[in-house]
């Protein structure tokens, strides 16, 4: 009974987190008063990832300082990983030797980081390797996204169960169970629809359960409600990744006029340089350029 008082003592702060309510997140840790240390370290470790979600790594490198808890330690290197590049290997090297030495069983933050900067490697063995060496639904729900960027529909099914039996109700399940209708596809999506709309109704729509809805709508070709759910997505968050990239397949997919869709792009890349779908097309402008060149008469 104890623990599931200190559960719902974050239930608030980490709820905002998962939907993606990343301001709400922080002004709901601020706000709660708590008795423990273990939970105040919980707190914060929650409230940090979320200014590092809205890319405010100044913060979370000016404030965790070198006496912080382990907890903090490991987010603070997300924040030195995603914020300067040419720090990259640096970490990864002392990233490698944190989760090669004996890890506090008690320090669930570590591996759950950890997976997140070899996800951002692609490094998906290795993140996958970490998630299985915890038990927590943070990780089981990191799994299922992993599953299925590299289609394995059938491991994040699996994933996916433990969760339901775990905790059947929480948040995060019910985002991975929506995640997982969209992957299966069909008359799932419309599945999906509905968790991502009663997640919103409940609390208030994100940018992040606005792009699952988008995501539904593109999925069967509805282009007039996925531009109209991604409309607001851009009234929440104008410079979110997920909502610029759907903007600018969705802009294609109905014939906008080329310069829109540069305008998207143009963003994207400008405020997102190392995001995967940014990276990935840039390798390929980079090729096509090649083979122009490589073709075209002496």
């Amino acid at each position: 009974m104890s623990q599931q008082t200190e559960v719902d003592e974050l239930f608030d702060v980490k709820n905002a987190f998962y939907i993606g309510l990343y301001q709400q997140c922080i002004n709901e840790a601020q706000k709660i008063k708590l008795n423990s240390q273990v939970k105040k370290n919980e707190r914060d470790v929650f409230m940090y990832r979320a200014y590092i979600a809205q890319k405010k790594f100044g913060v979370v490198l000016d404030e965790i300082s070198g006496s912080a808890s382990p907890e903090l330690q490991s987010v603070k290197l997300f924040a030195e990983y995603l914020s300067d590049s040419s720090s990259k290997d640096r970490i990864l090297k002392k990233l490698d030797d944190k989760m090669s030495a004996s890890i506090d069983v008690e320090n669930k933050t570590l591996p759950l980081i950890a997976a997140c900067i070899y996800n951002h490697e692609a490094n998906y063995d290795a993140a996958l390797r970490v998630l299985h060496s915890v038990e927590s639904l943070e990780c089981s729900a990191l799994a299922i996204q992993i599953y299925i960027a590299i289609s394995r529909v059938d491991l994040a099914k699996k994933e996916l169960k433990q969760m339901q039996e775990t905790d059947e109700d929480s948040t995060l399940t019910q985002l991975a169970q929506a995640w997982f209708n969209i992957a299966v596809g069909g008359e799932k999506l419309q599945d999906a629809y509905y968790i991502f709309q009663e997640l919103a109704d409940k609390n208030q729509a994100s940018s992040l359960l606005l792009n699952g809805q988008a995501a539904c709508f593109i999925a069967q070709g509805k282009w007039d409600e996925a531009e109209g759910v991604l409309q607001q997505a851009m009234d929440k968050d104008s410079n979110s990744a997920e909502t610029l990239i759907n903007m600018i397949l969705l802009s294609q997919q109905i014939g906008k006029a080329p310069e829109v869709i540069n305008r998207y792009l143009s963003q994207l890349k400008d405020s997102h340089s190392k995001h995967k779908y940014v990276t990935e097309l840039t390798k390929k402008e980079n090729e096509f350029d090649r083979l122009v060149k490589q073709y075209a008469p002496a």
